[in-house]
């Protein structure tokens, strides 16, 4: 009897004190620059722009778009970070775009450049729609998260999931590591008790996950903006959006999403 209680406590012991020692080794990172990679379903993007109105033309192309383009557009983005700001930004590349039949498309890979201010709640984003450049700068977007139980493990770091709806419409799946303690993410995406390493829009077809974390010491830099970008808050942007657009159909609904986001 004594011989089992003495066993029993000694593994007590033994899982009390691996526990401190993980806790000991765990490393939090509070500034660093992280490789994001974005990719959209484009076969599961176009597949739902087919219409009984345009499915005469719109199957063509689909069909066409399956027999030559892969399946998933690719793109990369870093995110610089420190516990008060973070600057995300694409990664440029020479190589001519896989997907060339929507190599233009706006809701397919806009492309962003966004600064936020953690400490002052402020966003700037630069945003090129066509020709056209807006600088919007705007508070920090709040979104209500639900953190669940669910875990998995992203680019080496135990990460979290929460889900929420932002846009009053859009469903957001997220996971975030508390092992960098910066209440960031990518694009606009923050507000959870730490870095979002991974997120999906599962009704938009379109995920961003993290490749690479390097932990450096770093302080992101507000953008420079271009010299012809148009400064506009969110209002101004989707006042000046609609306005322009107004005749583009339910294509246009997409290019909004995709610029207010």
């Amino acid at each position: 009897m004594k011989k089992g209680i003495k066993l029993a406590t000694s593994i007590v012991l033994l899982l009390i004190i691996s526990h401190l020692v993980y806790g000991q080794n765990v490393r939090f990172v509070n500034s660093g620059t992280i490789e994001y990679e974005k990719r959209v379903n484009m076969y599961a993007k176009l597949a739902k722009r087919i219409t009984k109105r345009n499915s005469s033309w719109m199957q063509q192309i689909y069909d066409q778009y399956k027999k030559t383009q892969p399946q998933f557009n690719s793109v990369k983005a870093t995110l610089s970070f420190s516990q008060t700001a973070s600057l995300y930004k694409p990664i440029e590349t020479n190589m001519p775009s896989t997907n060339s039949f929507f190599s233009n498309d706006p809701t397919i890979d806009l492309k962003k450049t966004i600064y936020t201010d953690f400490k002052n709640g402020i966003s700037v984003s630069e945003k090129k729609l066509y020709e056209e450049i807006f600088l919007v700068e705007d508070s920090v977007r709040k979104i209500k998260w639900k953190i669940t139980d669910e875990t998995r493990e992203i680019a080496g770091y135990d990460c979290r999931r929460a889900n929420a709806l932002v846009m009053d419409s859009i469903y957001v799946v997220a996971f975030y590591t508390d092992q960098i303690p910066v209440s960031g993410g990518p694009e606009s995406f923050t507000g959870l008790p730490g870095m979002i390493l991974g997120l999906a829009l599962p009704h938009d077809n379109t995920t961003w996950f993290a490749t690479k974390v390097s932990d450096v010491s770093i302080q992101p830099s507000p953008i420079a903006p271009a010299k012809k970008a148009k400064k506009v808050n969110n209002a101004g942007l989707l006042s000046t959006l609609k306005e322009s657009m107004e005749d583009w159909g339910e294509y246009a609904q997409e290019v909004f999403k995709a610029m207010m986001l």
